[in-house]
């Protein structure tokens, strides 16, 4: 006689997060558990959304597009940078605790404008392509021919969502406000590497050629092992010291 196969019931998960409201001057930071139950195939994205629309509608959080690529729904994820889209609570014990992540600005809860220290960070870098007489110069020319090889290279380096996971697992970024971070770093790399680019390792090394640059960097790996792309982090950043000591 064959079996049927008994359905194991579905657990019952306690969330606990951190919330505050620095925009009030009433609030103080707190921890406050939720208790859901879980889904079949259930993100912690789907589990704050059901937390937000049906316990409480003041839970702030970001997302945007819930496919692990924009990197808004960045957090701390039982101690350890992760994004809430792509996570799911079945490789999760059932008590999950959940804090916003250092290093940037608190909008409330689980929200940190990472937008701002992105675009910080950047306008530091002068991550665009540098070219003489580049105002004056066609899209069309820009357009040169590439080494497929080289493409695929780049093309690596621009998988990087800014989620700001590798900030929030690095320990030099948690002591210097001016590290720019492995983020930073991957995209001199990008830049270092496009023909298009004029710029020379003088001029890259008086970018990144420091304690808030490469030099900073304590080789914690924290920032490879936390990517949710997997990128190379501490590859690139060991390739930018390298050329940077030769300056």
């Amino acid at each position: 006689m064959k079996q049927i196969p008994v359905k194991q019931l579905a657990r019952t998960l306690h969330i606990q997060i951190l919330r505050h409201n620095p925009c009030d001057p009433q609030s103080e930071p707190r921890l406050q558990t939720f208790e859901l139950e879980e889904a079949d195939a259930m993100t912690l994205f789907i589990a704050l959304s059901d937390i937000r629309e049906n316990q409480d509608p003041s839970l702030q959080f970001d997302f945007v597009c819930r496919a692990g690529i924009c990197g808004s729904c960045g957090m701390i994820i039982n101690g350890r940078p992760g994004l809430a889209c792509r996570t799911l609570t079945k490789d999760l014990p059932d008590r999950i605790t959940l804090a916003p992540l250092p290093a940037f600005e608190l909008i409330g809860d689980l929200s940190v404008n990472t937008g701002k220290w992105m675009r910080g960070m950047s306008e530091q870098l002068e991550t665009w392509v540098h070219s003489q007489g580049l105002e004056q110069t066609s899209i069309d020319s820009l357009e040169t021919t590439m080494e497929p090889e080289l493409a695929e290279q780049l093309y690596e380096l621009e998988r990087c969502i800014e989620c700001g996971c590798c900030i929030a697992a690095c320990g030099t970024a948690q002591m210097r406000e001016d590290f720019v971070g492995a983020v930073g770093l991957n995209q001199i790399t990008r830049f270092q590497l496009d023909p298009r680019d004029e710029r020379s390792d003088a001029d890259y090394y008086q970018l990144v050629g420091d304690d808030s640059g490469v030099f900073g960097c304590m080789t914690l790996l924290g920032c490879e092992d936390m990517c949710p792309k997997q990128l190379p982090l501490a590859t690139q950043i060991a390739f930018l010291r390298r050329r940077m000591a030769s300056v």
